[in-house]
């Protein structure tokens, strides 16, 4: 609504009205595919003798899955699923869900990159360690 008032767009209930669920689904669908490449640090298991399996433990699986912030590696880990997570927000919005606004493409894709950046999912970043 924010950005539809800044681009001076009429009508802003009724442009929502239209387009609200699908935005809500289609975010939900972006948060999934960012959470399931946050799953694949998990999933990915290399023999913890070795000094690559021990380093992957160590720097990048243990630490996405309870503190992202122990280190560097997982901390960019992480932010690159958030970032994978926002651009198919943006992509969701500004090809499916904004498809038939009666708006222009460059409003489209404003509103679209205004949702990615505001509705990524920034908890990912929250340490499940603070929990336990």
């Amino acid at each position: 609504m924010l950005t539809m008032k800044l681009l001076k767009i009429e009508e802003q209930f009724k442009v929502s009205r239209t387009v609200i669920l699908k935005v809500w689904l289609f975010g939900f669908l972006a948060d999934f595919i960012g959470t399931a490449a946050m799953l694949i640090a998990l999933l990915i298991h290399f023999d913890s003798t070795t000094m690559i399996g021990q380093w992957w433990q160590g720097n990048i699986s243990s630490p996405v899955s309870y503190y992202p912030f122990e280190n560097v590696y997982a901390a960019i880990y992480v932010a690159v699923c958030v970032t994978i997570s926002a651009c198919f927000i943006y992509i969701f919005s500004s090809r499916i869900c904004f498809k038939t606004l009666n708006l222009s493409e460059n409003h489209k894709k404003k509103l679209a990159l205004s949702l990615a950046i505001f509705t990524a999912p920034y908890f990912f970043f929250f340490p499940a360690s603070w929990v336990y």
